[in-house]
């Protein structure tokens, strides 16, 4: 595959797509801010000392020759470890939506980074 194409494993099987080097640091940037908002809601689940504040969704979108949506509310989740985000891949003759394990997201930005660079 290209080295302008990012794919992405879901939890059975995997999406592939164009997509700029550039959009990837902007993605990277915005699951490292997700990852914040996670690791303060886990602290304080942890902590047990009342209740923790809500955190806003990430909701990352890209168009390109494929419009991507990403969405994650990290309210839910116990851990960032546990987290699963609502990816969207489409174009003008399909659409797919599905999740996918957040640390596996990660994986895939930062070897399409290293292989992109």
């Amino acid at each position: 595959m290209s080295a302008n194409h990012l794919t992405l494993n879901l939890i059975e099987g995997s999406v592939s797509f164009s997509f700029s080097p550039a959009a990837a640091r902007e993605l990277k940037a915005a699951i490292e801010e997700l990852m914040q908002k996670l690791k303060a809601v886990a602290a304080k689940t942890a902590g047990g000392v009342g209740k923790p504040s809500p955190q806003s969704p990430m909701e990352y979108r890209y168009t390109g020759e494929v419009f991507l949506e990403i969405f994650c509310n990290p309210n839910i989740w116990a851990s960032p470890f546990a987290a699963k985000v609502l990816l969207t891949v489409r174009d003008a003759t399909i659409r797919l939506t599905t999740e996918a394990e957040l640390t596996r997201v990660i994986e895939d930005i930062d070897r399409y980074l290293e292989e992109a660079s």
